[in-house]
C-alpha cells in the first residue's frame, strides 16, 4: 500500500503492523503476500471506522 495513503488516513500509527497481520493470518492458515496483508488491514480499518461513525451518529 502506498505510504501516502497510510498518512492520509492516519493508519501508519496503528497498533497492528502489516507484519503482525501477516503473522496472524498465517496462524489462521491463510497464506497471503505482504501487499495483500496491507490491503486487508486497510479494508478492515475502513470498515471499523465506518462502524464507529455510524454508531456515534446514532447516539446523537
Amino acid at each position: 500500500m502506498d505510504n501516502e495513503m497510510e498518512n492520509e488516513t492516519g493508519y501508519n500509527e496503528s497498533k497492528i503492523t502489516t507484519e503482525k497481520a501477516l503473522q496472524m493470518l498465517k496462524t489462521e492458515g491463510l497464506e497471503v503476500t505482504f501487499e495483500q496483508a496491507e490491503e486487508i488491514l486497510y479494508f478492515l480499518r475502513k470498515i471499523a471506522n465506518i462502524a464507529v461513525v455510524k454508531h456515534l451518529n446514532k447516539t446523537e
